[in-house]
């Protein structure tokens, strides 16, 4: 087993010990959450978007999976991993890390933490791999482009890609918080208005730190033959130096592999490099009831999980990471 595995295991152990020894006393974890964005769209904000040939340039994506081994009412005991994926043309360099994580709450406190907890080993991954970027190379997080205040990712990140002089993108796979004028969805009325087969609207909404946006949110369709449209912040530093249009146009040059059609590949990779296998989660479950027992609290964890997952076992699922191949809390 590697080493980082077996303190992995000790950190859980320890701590379920402490929980059946001394309880848990339920605490609400503050977490602002992104607020709801009501944008009335207008036509002269949408801008074609060109072609371009991006063979010099670099882009680096991380993304990050959250996999259940055990839960009960009051905690979760999860495996992260997150992935890098670089792409250069058509070369790829990837990597990713894993980690057991113990996770104290309900599951709506637990629901926050493992976000805040994703943030953090995106970030930090990222962080280990701008050594691998020069000016004007990309990097494009999973996500909005909030920093900082314990709300999403860390403003070291963001000033290191500013010290750099990095294209630092933040892509959303789904944007539930972009609506019209009408509480519609903002991303299937702008498509309506769209005349160009790929383009760019900016800005939905202008940065403001204030509230810790630190990009402009546009949305941008990437590929003319695919009809997705995505949400993508753009710094503020690049805006003040590029146009948007100029700033988004190289993806289009990495949003035609026909695995994602419409969606960056290295973002693609890096989501797909961040998969956890059954049978890796298995040997982790295995491993961790190993330590368990070993040291004298399996049972009482064992029936705390009885507790809760009879709904799973009506539906035919014996382990919590079956139900869900993304994150369930």
């Amino acid at each position: 087993m590697y080493a980082e595995v077996k303190t992995d295991l000790q950190d859980i152990v320890d701590a379920l010990r402490n929980y059946v020894e001394k309880g848990w006393s339920p605490v609400s974890i503050q977490i602002r959450e992104e607020p709801r964005l009501l944008e009335n769209p207008s036509k002269e904000k949408i801008k074609p978007l060109r072609k371009t040939s991006a063979e010099n340039i670099r882009f680096l994506a991380v993304d990050c999976s959250t996999r259940t081994l055990k839960r009960a009412h009051n905690w979760g005991i999860y495996v992260f991993r997150v992935a890098y994926a670089l792409v250069q043309n058509r070369k790829v360099e990837w990597g990713h890390k894993e980690k057991l994580q113990f996770v104290p709450g309900d599951y709506l406190t637990r629901g926050r933490l493992l976000r805040r907890l994703r943030f953090e080993f995106e970030s930090r991954m990222a962080l280990e791999k701008l050594n691998l970027l020069s000016e004007n190379d990309y990097l494009l997080l999973d996500g909005a482009s909030y920093f900082g205040e314990k709300k999403g990712f860390p403003i070291m990140l963001y000033g290191k890609c500013q010290e750099k002089n990095l294209k630092l993108l933040a892509i959303s796979k789904q944007s539930p918080m972009l609506h019209d004028s009408k509480g519609r969805d903002l991303v299937a009325t702008v498509y309506e208005m769209a005349d160009y087969p790929t383009w760019i609207y900016h800005p939905a909404r202008k940065a403001d730190k204030n509230e810790h946006l630190y990009g402009d949110i546009c949305l941008i369709k990437l590929c003319a033959e695919s009809p997705r449209v995505f949400r993508c912040d753009i710094m503020d530093y690049l805006i003040e130096r590029f146009e948007p249009s100029e700033i988004v146009s190289p993806l289009t040059s990495i949003s035609e592999d026909p695995r994602c059609l419409g969606y960056p590949i290295a973002l693609w990779l890096a989501h797909d490099f961040s998969g956890i296998s059954n049978s890796k989660l298995l040997y982790y479950h295995d491993q961790l009831e190993k330590v368990l027992k070993e040291n004298g609290i399996f049972e009482r964890i064992r029936r705390e999980e009885l507790s809760c997952n009879f709904p799973d076992e009506l539906h035919g699922f014996k382990y919590p990471f079956e139900k869900e191949l993304i994150e369930y809390v």
